[in-house]
């Protein structure tokens, strides 16, 4: 990024009105990874919310909080860790089922990839409902790991699910939020 130049994070996030169904303006990324110097940006601006955290490690949530989560992991010399979608995983695991709007799923992690009292991040590109990010930290703390907070780039405020994490505890920071669903 040029010295001085300001990026708006916010005109990077293209809206796709009625996706996936009418009503609902869906909030894509890609157009925000595809600018090098707007996502070198906002990986800037993660490691910034995260450093004081002294997280021990990143936890990614699958998908897209993998390519947010492993970058701020380089960042802080954390490592990283996916919480991954049902069966995704090889090997031993630990799960949490939750609840969607349009029915359930789980999440999933490594058994060992967390050990009690690990500092634990919580990654991903956007906060919604909170459901998958509540699965997380349940998860976690099943692990016996302390989740020391929670980062998305994107935050859907209306929709209540940052609000969910800090009632559970949860330190929540995004770097920018769209009104709406």
């Amino acid at each position: 990024m040029a010295a001085g130049r300001s990026i708006d994070l916010k005109a990077l996030v293209r809206t796709i009105p009625g996706f996936p169904k009418p009503g609902i303006d869906f909030r894509d990324i890609s157009t925000l990874l595809a600018d090098g110097a707007g996502f070198a940006t906002a990986i800037e601006a993660l490691v910034a919310i995260a450093r004081p955290l002294r997280p021990d490690r990143i936890v990614a949530i699958d998908a897209r909080g993998f390519l947010f989560g492993a970058p701020v992991a380089v960042a802080l010399g954390a490592g990283v860790i996916p919480a991954r979608k049902r069966g995704k995983l090889p090997g031993a695991t630990l799960g949490v089922d939750y609840d969607l709007e349009y029915g359930t799923d789980r999440l999933e992690l490594h058994v060992g990839a967390v050990l009690p009292g690990c500092r634990t991040l919580i990654v991903d590109d956007l906060i919604a409902t909170g459901a998958t990010a509540l699965a997380c930290v349940k998860l976690l703390r099943q692990a016996g790991a302390e989740v020391v907070g929670a980062a998305f780039a994107i935050d859907l405020p209306d929709l209540g699910g940052a609000h969910r994490l800090r009632h559970e505890g949860v330190v929540v920071e995004s770097l920018m939020a769209f009104d709406g669903h």
